[in-house]
């Protein structure tokens, strides 16, 4: 791997592949390939543009938009004025994109082509939205925005420790919380979080993972850390990864979901795909079938699973290709590996919380120089996310996880003190789903819970209790939250009882829910 170059800032790494090698590959898409020279005058543009239009540090603007090298771009001339842009996810329905935006506190909101009309469908609810910039399209309005700016610089008093990126993560109240990272967050994360995988200006990345998505955002900056060509496509799509495997992707982050129809295909698509030198993958467990099937398939691509969160930039432990083929400890490949460097763990007895003994299941509690500074207005959530720490230093991240740490430092994941569901690399927090269904006039009460599936991870599975004398299809409560809610996050199956089991004091025992679906291993996540 070339030397990384030394950075302070987000975009240090970007203005030294400007200057080192301008006339190098920086991103391919659609059907333009930008150098790092014409992508970094780009970004100074974006940021131009944006101080003409009034932004300035501690701003927020929004970009709704599948994957697209303008969101990159768009955060590069965010850090450059010390502004952030808020990253929103596309597959929210118009009641969560509303929300989103407006909690974002976002001035100018950029938006996909595609996806415009349901900006307009919702346009004069978002308050605090100045201006809108269509991107892409016939009805392209960025481009020239863009060539009427003026290129600038990095402002005065802008800071390492300013906001570069707000990512939306579902919360406690059902309702997602901006995450806020700062550019120094994301400066240590792209210096640590690489492993012991290979990158080079002679390789591409295919860039693929959503960019709403942490994982997204956070592995793309690994390209101008490394020289390192991207290849980026609009979204997780057949014939578009096909096209980026003939185009000579070397490396790729995809979720399991991925590998799993890859294998439903047949060999011809896992022999595409055999051409990788290096496969990372994460955001949900990868079932031991699919993952065992893959490294048949690919003897000779380097693996590499991550375990991270939004809260925490990205990644924090990482099982290396040795860990995948490591004969003598087979059970390691269900594990998440082990932190990397700069990350310190505790794992806490959720009672006591005092550590628990080595090799005992806890919370685990993650301090990393990667830890966000906090939820965008939400005090009072930040205070419970971050505590305190008793020997001076930076805070301790309560991730909501359950796990253990082996004698060799694999950390183990067994369950969630959250009830977050991860299906197909998607989050869904069950209350927000618990919230809609509970709205329809049949429910009397309702639990969400994740349940085991081979090519998801997981799947959302509602638990409902019906009103005296009420009763109705379970397709009907499914498609009642599909209209409520991104398809991803709407129960793919109801079951209906007479009652939700609960303990003495009226809680609902979810693990009880959850034991007639998961295996008998230990495994509920």
């Amino acid at each position: 791997m070339p030397d990384l170059p030394d950075a302070t800032y987000l975009t240090d790494f970007h203005a030294y592949r400007a200057e080192h090698d301008p006339d190098g590959r920086c991103w391919t898409y659609l059907e333009r390939t930008w150098t790092w020279g014409e992508a970094w005058h780009d970004v100074r543009r974006f940021a131009g543009a944006l101080q003409a239009e009034g932004i300035v540090r501690g701003d927020r603007i929004a970009f709704l938009d599948k994957n697209n090298p303008a969101i990159l771009t768009a955060t590069q001339a965010c850090c450059l004025l010390g502004s952030a842009n808020a990253i929103v996810n596309w597959r929210l329905a118009g009641d969560e994109l509303d929300y989103v935006i407006n909690d974002a506190g976002a001035r100018i909101l950029f938006v996909g082509h595609e996806l415009a009309p349901s900006i307009d469908l919702i346009r004069d609810r978002l308050v605090g939205v100045e201006r809108i910039v269509v991107v892409g399209g016939d009805d392209d309005e960025l481009e020239a925005w863009l060539a009427a700016a003026t290129p600038v610089e990095r402002q005065p008093g802008v800071d390492p420790d300013d906001v570069c990126l707000v990512m939306y993560s579902s919360g406690t109240t059902g309702r997602p919380k901006g995450v806020m990272l700062t550019q120094h967050n994301m400066v240590v994360h792209t210096l640590s979080a690489m492993g012991d995988i290979e990158y080079g200006p002679d390789d591409t990345m295919l860039v693929a993972m959503p960019m709403f998505h942490v994982g997204g955002s956070s592995y793309a900056l690994f390209g101008p850390a490394t020289g390192t060509h991207g290849y980026i496509i609009r979204e997780v799509d057949p014939q578009l990864l096909a096209g980026a495997m003939m185009a000579g992707a070397t490396h790729a982050f995809l979720v399991p979901a991925v590998v799993a129809a890859l294998l439903q295909a047949g060999p011809q698509a896992m022999a595409l795909f055999s051409r990788l030198k290096a496969f990372s993958y994460g955001a949900a467990p990868m079932p031991l079938p699919v993952l065992r099937g893959a490294i048949e398939h690919w003897p000779d691509t380097a693996f590499m699973q991550v375990y991270g969160m939004t809260e925490m930039g990205g990644v924090v432990t990482i099982l290396d290709d040795a860990a995948h083929r490591d004969a003598e400890h087979p059970e390691r490949l269900v594990s998440a590996g082990r932190p990397i460097p700069g990350v310190e763990l505790r794992v806490v007895d959720v009672t006591t919380l005092q550590d628990v003994e080595p090799g005992g299941s806890g919370e685990l509690w993650w301090r990393t120089e990667q830890n966000t500074v906090g939820y965008l207005g939400r005090p009072e959530a930040t205070a419970e996310l971050l505590v305190a720490a008793d020997d001076g230093g930076g805070p301790w991240l309560r991730s909501g996880d359950i796990g253990r740490v082996d004698d060799g430092g694999f950390v183990f994941i067994e369950d969630r003190v959250k009830d977050m569901i991860i299906t197909g690399g998607e989050n869904v927090y069950s209350p927000e789903v618990e919230r809609v269904l509970a709205e329809h006039p049949a429910v009397l009460e309702t639990a969400v819970i994740g349940v085991p599936d081979d090519r998801w991870g997981e799947t959302v599975k509602a638990v409902v209790a019906f009103r005296p004398e009420h009763t109705v299809d379970p397709q009907e409560l499914i498609d009642f939250a599909r209209e409520r809610l991104a398809h991803y996050k709407a129960p793919r199956t109801v079951d209906v009882v007479e009652a939700l089991p609960r303990n003495p004091s009226g809680k609902i025992l979810k693990r009880d829910l959850r034991k007639g679906y998961w295996p008998s291993d230990g495994r509920q996540v």
